[in-house]
C-alpha cells in the first residue's frame, strides 16, 4: 500500500496496459511528449515510443474515427478527449459508430476501445473546460460508462475498461486528479467491473453518488453522524452497467434515498436512478426519493462555480426533507463547518 494520486494511478494503469499488451495504443491531443494537460500520460511516449503513445491533430472527430478503424483492425486504442466539452465534435462518431458497430454487424465485430474524458468542475475552468456530459453517453445504447471516485478504482476500472471487448467511455473527475490515498495497485482489491460499493454503512438513509459527488456524500455523512443520523453512501463506480442490486438492497434497508450528481438536474442520470429506486423499492420507502444536482444552466464562470456545484449543505438540506421523526436539523452543522 502506497500513497498515490488519482493521476498517478491512471498513469500507472496506462503504463501497465501498454507493457502487457502490444495491441494497446494511447493517442490524443498533447498526450505525447507533453504528457497530457493533466499529465496522465506523462512519460509514456519516452518509454514506449511514438508508435504506441502519440499526438494527434486538434480534431476530436478524427481522433475517435481513427480509433474506430484501429479497433476494427485488432488494436485496443485508448484516446483522450482532453476536456469534457471538447468531446462534443466527436459525439456523432461515438453515437453513430462506436456504440452501434456490434449491433450493426450482429455481434460479429466488437470495438474494444476506451475514450477517456476528464469531466466535471471544481478546478475553476473557463467555458468549454468544465462540463458534466455523462448523461449523453449513458443514454446511448452500446456504450459502457465508468466514473471512478477513488485512487484504487481509477487504476482497476481503467485496466478493466482497456481489457473490455466493448467500447467504454471512461470519465475522470478532474478535481479528484490530485486526491491522494493509500492504494494497492499491485493486487486487485476493488469490486468487479459493473458492481457498486457502499463506501460508508448507515441505517437512516442512502446517499447514491458517483465520481466527483462521492467525496461530497461522504463529507455529508460525516457531518450528519454528529447528530446521530447514520447515512449510507453508495458509490456507483459504473453508470453502465448499472448495479440495481446494491442500490436497491441499501434503500430497502434504510427506507430513504438521496441521489447526488454534479450535472444539471433535468433528464440526468440521477433522474434515472430515482425512477429505478422508486419502481423497485416503493413499499420500503418512508419518504420520496430526492435529488441533489447542479442547476439547469451551463457551468458558470470560475468565481461562481461554488454556487453551482452541489455541496455538503445542499445534501444535508435534502436529508432534512426526508422527514425523520424526532430528529434534529442537521443542516446547521454544515453551515457551522463552513
Amino acid at each position: 500500500m502506497t500513497a498515490v494520486t488519482m493521476a498517478q494511478a491512471l498513469n500507472t494503469a496506462l503504463r501497465d496496459a501498454l507493457r502487457e499488451d502490444e495491441r494497446v495504443l494511447v493517442f490524443g491531443e498533447d498526450v505525447g511528449p507533453l504528457g497530457g494537460v493533466f499529465r496522465i500520460t506523462d512519460g509514456l511516449t519516452k518509454e514506449f515510443g511514438e508508435e504506441r503513445c502519440f499526438d494527434t491533430p486538434l480534431a476530436e472527430s478524427g481522433i475517435v474515427g481513427l480509433a474506430v478503424g484501429m479497433a476494427m483492425g485488432g488494436f485496443r486504442p485508448v484516446v483522450e478527449m482532453q476536456f469534457d466539452a471538447f468531446a462534443y465534435p466527436a459525439f456523432e462518431q461515438i453515437a453513430s459508430h462506436v456504440a452501434k458497430l456490434r449491433n450493426r454487424t450482429r455481434g460479429r465485430l466488437s470495438l474494444p476501445l476506451v475514450i477517456r474524458i476528464p469531466y466535471a468542475g471544481g478546478i475553476g475552468g473557463v467555458e468549454h473546460h468544465c462540463d458534466s456530459s455523462e448523461a449523453y453517453y449513458a443514454h446511448t445504447p452500446g456504450l459502457k460508462v465508468v466514473t471512478p471516485a477513488t485512487v484504487e478504482d481509477a487504476y482497476w476500472l481503467l485496466r478493466d475498461a482497456i481489457a473490455d471487448p466493448d467500447p467504454v467511455v471512461f470519465m475522470e473527475p478532474k478535481r479528484l486528479y490530485w486526491s491522494k490515498e493509500e492504494a494497492a495497485l499491485d493486487a486487485r482489491g476493488a469490486r468487479p467491473f459493473g458492481q457498486a460499493v457502499a463506501r460508508r454503512e448507515g441505517r437512516d438513509a442512502t446517499l447514491v453518488a458517483y465520481g466527483p459527488s462521492v467525496p461530497v456524500a461522504l463529507q455529508a455523512a460525516e457531518v450528519a453522524a454528529q447528530d446521530g443520523i447514520a447515512l449510507e453512501v453508495v458509490d456507483l463506480r459504473t453508470l453502465v452497467p448499472f448495479d440495481d442490486a446494491t442500490v436497491t438492497d441499501s434503500v430497502r434497508r434504510t427506507g430513504r434515498c438521496v441521489v447526488i450528481q454534479e450535472a444539471q438536474g433535468f433528464a440526468g442520470v440521477a433522474a434515472e436512478i430515482a425512477a429505478r429506486v422508486q419502481e423497485r423499492c416503493f413499499h420500503s420507502l418512508a419518504a420520496p426519493v430526492l435529488r441533489v444536482t447542479g442547476f439547469d444552466i451551463p457551468y458558470p464562470p470560475p468565481k461562481l462555480e461554488h454556487a453551482h456545484l452541489p455541496g455538503v449543505d445542499r445534501v444535508l438540506d435534502a436529508v432534512d426533507r426526508l422527514q425523520f421523526d424526532d430528529e434534529p436539523d442537521v443542516l446547521h452543522l454544515a453551515q457551522e463547518a463552513s
